[in-house]
């Protein structure tokens, strides 16, 4: 059964862990990785990537990529968005910030954000138009 926007929106907010899929040319399938996300009801989703990365380049190409995130317990449900792209901008430490503390907590956390400041280098900002929506919850089985 589909979910109602109110409730897409709810499960989006929560941290999962989502699979993003960007078109990578004529001849090949899409490109679909996970990676963390950012949203709260009735915003755009945003990810944060490696300046240059394949990612990037890939997503500013097509200018529309799909989030989709999942779970099987305690029913199985999941939420498809896609869209087109809505900014492209500078990542900041204050992104990181957010983003690794949506996903880690405590120690974890510091350790990440230790790691990925030292190593990781620049990062861009994408966030996403919410155009289409796929949901559904199965019910428990």
């Amino acid at each position: 059964m589909a979910l109602p926007l109110a409730d897409r929106e709810e499960f989006l907010a929560e941290p999962h862990v989502a699979a993003l899929s960007v078109a990578a040319g004529a001849d090949r399938a899409p490109l679909t990785v996970p990676i963390w996300y950012q949203y709260s009801p009735g915003g755009q989703p945003w990810v944060l990537t490696g300046t240059g990365s394949r990612k990037h380049r890939l997503i500013e190409a097509a200018g529309r990529f799909t989030l989709m995130v999942e779970r099987v317990e305690p029913t199985t449900r999941y939420v498809s968005v896609s869209g087109d792209v809505s900014r492209i901008e500078p990542g900041t430490d204050a992104h990181l910030e957010e983003m690794t503390r949506r996903y880690l907590s405590g120690d974890a956390a510091d350790r990440y954000l230790a790691f990925a400041r030292e190593h990781l280098g620049e990062h861009v900002v994408i966030a996403l138009e919410p155009q289409q929506w796929l949901s559904a919850d199965m019910g428990a089985f």
